[in-house]
């Protein structure tokens, strides 16, 4: 935290956009404490955040606090503002978000993580950081001192998709597919843990694996309560598919986007729970089919 002792708060200037607001620009957060939220709406770990976020936006409002959303896309499909808007309704934000597209803002404060939090006192110097998940108490404390309050601290449950992690029972990383940071892929005989594969034509790009045939499927060997999996397509119409776990449908483990008996459908670019495992947690081999031509497939996260 030393490093922001004395580091006055970068402009919004690069920003692209802004949805519930018009432009903040310095004048018009003078005398405010400003916290600054870099995010990207297929971020498991900032899903698992916002909950937080939002509930410090709406109690310390009248005290003076301004949180700004910052998003900062991470993947292609990311950039387009109506996906954004979309997020931005589902989830609630009423707060500020500036779009980042070109990465102007993110550069500014020498960012590098999604979530990560900037805390700034009302003269414009930035006084606290944090990156990732957790620390939730002493986040809001740092708020409160900064406002000047005290008071006993918000209430906050994450649910759905925002529930927080079975941190103890997680055992399988984040893992990319595309070439430019894919790891652990093999072939379809037989998985170990974290290992993945795929199954019918496929196209492997620098960010995405792409289904050029219907029927293809990816396949993962993971141990965690939840499997997610981010998804978007190429194709006009919806992408119906089928999740098996160990073979067999999913049942009482179906995630949020599947149904009991495994199947969902590709709509929206957007992160997909697969898997949410109701009782003990155990290892399990996760397939995942589609239909039709056109899936795209970016990165398995847990929970």
């Amino acid at each position: 935290m030393a490093i922001f002792d004395r580091l006055r708060m970068p402009t919004f200037a690069g920003a692209t956009g802004w949805l519930n607001s018009d432009p903040l620009g310095p004048d018009d957060l003078r005398g405010h404490v400003v916290l600054a939220d870099f995010w990207t709406f297929t971020c498991i770990n900032w899903l698992r955040t916002e909950p937080y976020i939002r509930a410090w936006a709406e109690a310390y409002r009248d005290d003076g606090l301004i949180v700004v959303g910052v998003h900062t896309p991470e993947f292609s499909f990311e950039h387009e503002t109506p996906r954004v808007q979309e997020q931005v309704r589902q989830r609630a934000i009423d707060y500020p978000v500036a779009l980042d597209n070109n990465y102007d803002v993110w550069r500014s404060f020498s960012n590098n993580y999604w979530p990560a939090l900037y805390f700034v006192d009302p003269e414009g110097v930035v006084r606290d950081h944090h990156f990732g998940e957790g620390r939730y108490e002493e986040s809001e404390r740092v708020v409160q001192r900064m406002l000047g309050v005290r008071r006993d601290l918000v209430q906050v449950e994450g649910r759905g998709m925002e529930a927080e992690a079975d941190w103890a029972n997680v055992r399988s990383p984040e893992t990319y597919l595309g070439s430019a940071r894919g790891e652990r892929r093999v072939g379809a005989d037989r998985l170990s843990l974290n290992e993945w594969s795929l199954a019918g034509e496929w196209t492997v790009g620098a960010e995405q694996v792409v289904l050029d045939e219907p029927g293809g499927s990816i396949a993962f060997r993971f141990s965690a309560r939840d499997a997610h999996l981010v998804l978007s397509r190429r194709t006009e119409e919806p992408i119906p598919f089928r999740v098996s776990l160990d073979g067999a449908e999913p049942g009482a483990s179906h995630g949020l986007d599947v149904d009991e008996d495994g199947t969902g459908v590709l709509d929206e670019g957007q992160l997909y729970q697969l898997i949410r495992q109701p009782d003990v947690v155990r290892e399990h081999t996760l397939e995942i089919s589609f239909l039709e031509r056109g899936a795209e497939a970016y990165v398995f996260t847990f929970g």
